[in-house]
């Protein structure tokens, strides 16, 4: 039986893979799931996090019936794709930061990493760094304030500047970083917002366009859609709803997660 994709991340940030996907795959069912209620991943410890996304993933997985799944967080990809890979019986696609084609574009050869404080420090990030970009000097910037942002974005608040400006600070004391990658999700939901803060112009690279070409290639048996798609979460709520439906989705049922 066909299925949707089913894109999942911890919050609304795997909303910035939904055009992505969207575009490359134009007559695919999508469904959305997120653990809003344990928001946010980044900071939380490893073992409890690997226990709880596969947890969430099993049964968002059964209940939207998915023909494959789309982990559209870093965090969780870094911490748990092999397991849920063994675990599920559908196709996994995961995220990395966009380390490679940054230094492909990159003209300094000074990139910076803008991600959550978690995915900053994984041995995965460092060894993306150590084969996709050992000729390029990398900032890496742990920046967890700008999910909330992103959060409080997408349901219609007013971003706070200060802190936007906060958690770029790091970046601009390298004034030769010409390239910048988005390492969360979440972060290109604030493209607009942060090159606005930018004193200087630099490129963004996220990784929306990989995810989309990879679950293109592998995804089989796909729903057409028809109408707004299925959404999940561990703490529905209004707010969420119509974050959602601007998206395309119909509003949140709860995840049943015993």
């Amino acid at each position: 039986m066909a299925g949707p994709i089913l894109v999942f991340d911890s919050g609304v940030g795997g909303l910035s893979v939904v055009a992505a996907l969207r575009a490359r795959l134009p007559h695919a069912a999508l469904a959305y799931a997120c653990d809003n209620a344990m928001l946010p991943y980044g900071r939380r410890q490893d073992a409890w996090l690997v226990e709880r996304i596969l947890t969430v993933c099993e049964a968002a997985v059964a209940a939207s019936r998915c023909a494959a799944l789309v982990v559209a967080c870093n965090t969780a990809s870094t911490l748990a794709l092999d397991a849920l890979r063994e675990r599920l019986r559908v196709p996994v696609v995961g995220t990395v930061p966009a380390i490679k084609p940054a230094a492909m574009v990159s003209r300094s050869r000074h990139i910076g990493l803008l991600a959550t404080s978690a995915t900053v420090a994984r041995p995965y990030t460092l060894r993306l760094i150590e084969t996709f970009a050992a000729d390029c000097r990398v900032r890496r910037v742990a920046a967890d304030p700008l999910v909330r942002e992103a959060e409080r974005h997408l349901a219609g608040e007013l971003p706070d500047s200060a802190v936007i400006a906060s958690a770029l600070a790091p970046l601009w004391e390298e004034p030769e970083l010409d390239t910048v990658v988005l390492g969360c999700t979440h972060f290109p939901l604030l493209r607009d917002l942060l090159s606005a803060a930018a004193p200087r112009a630099v490129t963004w690279v996220d990784s929306s366009d990989a995810i989309a070409r990879r679950t293109a290639q592998v995804a089989s048996g796909v729903a057409l859609g028809a109408g707004p798609g299925q959404s999940f979460a561990s703490a529905p709520d209004a707010p969420l709803a119509g974050v959602l439906s601007r998206f395309g989705f119909s509003g949140p049922r709860p995840l049943a997660l015993g």
